[in-house]
């Protein structure tokens, strides 16, 4: 179609439509069929991230972070199933891709750091090994150039003395270097999404900053996009664009790191905010969120927090809808009756 011809005239472009999100998550559900009843693990998830965008999924364990992402990767086991929703990368809908197109994205355009790195490094094989055959896998190069890369990929993780280190087998290494290990796997191909889960949780505060630095570096370089999965907000506050809030597999608050941190709308986002041992003043009592997390087989009757919470009253015993945040900004969004203002 040809320009709009009063447009040109005006010295004005045509609009043009909004880029299309590099990953789209609609409407996800993931259960889990046991004897005991049906787990609802992930209950309705939907956000969108774009390329080069640092997304927070942020909840206490148990509340659906580590499930929504093994969903994304298709690595859900029986007796659980992605029972509802779209998942699209680029366009492409995951949830109904044949098992060997998705294990052909794995590792390449998709990838994953595991919270134990043991689930990403094969015991008996050397570590050159296991990086040369992740870039080979995927990647039409010789094999001198992909562990030229793979050297360049420990570097980046503050691995001292790569060759040696390329040439040992993980249980010759500390668990805060399996960790970093896995961490290079994950960066090898310059994936369009990363999903870390607790990726950072074994490593010091040094190594972890320069884990950090090296993720949101590679975000902005490349467009790689992340979903950081974690319960430590000290940690997503300096790294997220955006925080999603999760408890019992919802989503309760959504919005800008800015916003979830210095206006949280839900008491659960305020709860673990206070939390934060930095946030206490010295000699006090630590704060914490009462009570434990409802068994997901058998939640509560409208919101899943209500028996924690100080705001709940009979109004809570039905289901909030997402609706605005009272910071009145843009996307800031949440599930309660009650926000705090």
């Amino acid at each position: 179609m040809s320009a709009d011809p009063v447009a040109v005239s005006q010295g004005t472009a045509p609009a043009t439509a909004p880029a299309a999100p590099l990953l789209a998550v609609l409407g996800l559900r993931t259960h889990f069929f046991t004897k005991a009843g049906v787990v609802k693990a992930v209950d309705d998830v939907s956000f969108t991230l774009a390329a080069g965008e640092v997304l927070g999924l942020v909840g206490e364990s148990g509340s659906g972070k580590s499930m929504t992402g093994y969903s994304l990767m298709g690595l859900i086991d029986p007796p659980g199933r992605v029972v509802e929703g779209s998942i699209r990368l680029k366009g492409q809908e995951l949830t109904t891709l044949p098992a060997e197109k998705m294990r052909a994205l794995r590792g390449d355009r998709l990838a994953m750091i595991f919270q134990d790195p043991m689930m990403t490094l094969n015991p008996v094989l050397r570590i050159d090994h296991q990086m040369t055959e992740a870039i080979l896998a995927h990647r039409d190069v010789g094999r001198a150039a992909a562990l030229a890369r793979a050297r360049e990929a420990l570097v980046r993780v503050g691995i001292a003395s790569p060759d040696a280190r390329l040439k040992a087998y993980p249980h010759q290494f500390s668990g805060g270097m399996r960790q970093r290990v896995a961490i290079a796997i994950a960066l090898l191909n310059e994936p369009d999404v990363i999903i870390a889960d607790e990726p950072t949780t074994a490593l010091d505060v040094t190594i972890q900053g320069q884990i950090l630095y090296e993720v949101q570096k590679l975000a902005r370089e490349t467009g790689t996009a992340l979903i950081w999965i974690t319960h430590d907000l000290s940690v997503i506050a300096g790294l997220a664009d955006r925080i999603f809030v999760m408890y019992a597999g919802k989503i309760v608050e959504e919005g800008t790191t800015e916003d979830v941190i210095d206006h949280p709308a839900h008491p659960y986002t305020r709860g673990l905010l206070d939390s934060v041992p930095s946030r206490n003043p010295y000699g006090q009592r630590l704060k914490q969120i009462p009570g434990m997390t409802p068994s997901l087989i058998a939640l509560p009757r409208g919101c899943a927090f209500r028996e924690r919470c100080a705001r709940a009253d009979a109004m809570c015993e039905a289901m909030p809808e997402t609706t605005a945040a009272p910071s009145g900004r843009a996307g800031h969004v949440m599930r309660c009756f009650h926000p705090l203002a």
